[in-house]
């Protein structure tokens, strides 16, 4: 969760604790894998998915808060969307560790049954140069940002078509696009990568489903005031003025996962666009 003096020094105040859950929303009954939750643009996704009726499983490394030296665990966004009247499961995974990824979705359907909607957010990220990046580290990357996102796609994807319906929404990022080489790109390259490979990995799997009356989108925040942007320190003070806030995303996530697939699937889209387009007035999180 994006804590509320950062929030603060931004312009926002935190969470609205008055916004409500509507067990009869756009998701009701629906059920929905979010990965790398505990904080940040996953733990809004929960939260905006929970507010519309959604049974939301919360998925990350952090389980209780002080485990990470960024704010947010799992176990804090579950405890929250619950005391709002929403229900949320808390499931500890490591996407780099194969066992991890079969039993997030083998949790999931004990609890709730088959999965309608899986959010692949989860992200781990080291920028450094190319010259200078280490073998160990960009297999993690990839591990945990594209084959991960494969994998659990796989898992879930036969549900999906034998209902004939279903949701894939993967989180990129600009970064994908390509840089203007005059300018330094502060050891992104890796990062980019796995960000492409994971737009045409959607927009293929988007084919593949399409018949099935499943949507698979890939969508990019813009620059948010996130913990882990924070640290990486990617505000700036030529930046700060573009900073989107994270209630666009979530919203903007949201639509990207209801209505008819086969109207809305195989987009590459930003958060913006995506508010300006449908006309979206991002409500406050629980």
């Amino acid at each position: 969760m994006l804590d509320k003096e950062l929030g603060k020094d931004l312009g926002k105040e935190g969470w609205d604790m008055t916004a409500a859950i509507n067990k009869n929303g756009l998701l009701a009954g629906k059920v929905a894998v979010i990965t790398g939750a505990s904080r940040g643009i996953g733990d809004a996704i929960a939260r905006r998915f929970a507010m519309e009726g959604a049974k939301v499983v919360v998925s990350a490394r952090t389980v209780e808060s002080g485990e990470h030296f960024l704010p947010g665990s799992i176990n804090q966004t579950v405890s929250e969307i619950k005391a709002a009247g929403g229900e949320a499961l808390a499931v500890k995974a490591d996407l780099a560790i194969a066992e991890d990824r079969a039993n997030l979705v083998a949790a999931t359907m004990d609890a709730y049954g088959a999965i309608d909607i899986l959010i692949n957010n989860a992200a781990i990220t080291y920028f450094i140069p190319v010259v200078d990046f280490p073998e160990k580290r960009f297999r993690l990357m990839m591990d945990v940002q594209v084959w991960a996102p494969f994998e659990l796609a796989q898992l879930v994807a036969p549900q999906m078509q034998e209902r004939g319906s279903g949701w894939i929404l993967n989180i990129s990022s600009h970064a994908a696009l390509h840089p203007d080489k005059k300018l330094s790109g502060r050891g992104s390259t890796v990062y980019g990568m796995c960000k492409a490979a994971l737009e045409r990995f959607t927009t293929g799997l988007a084919s593949e489903l399409y018949d099935y009356g499943v949507g698979v989108n890939v969508i990019s925040p813009g620059l948010v005031a996130t913990p882990g942007v924070i640290h990486h320190k990617l505000i700036t003070e030529e930046s700060k003025d573009r900073v989107t806030p994270v209630e666009h995303m979530a919203e903007a996530c949201l639509r990207l996962c209801n209505g008819d697939p086969k109207a809305l699937t195989g987009r590459i889209d930003y958060a913006d666009a995506v508010i300006e387009e449908f006309n979206l007035d991002p409500a406050d999180l629980i």
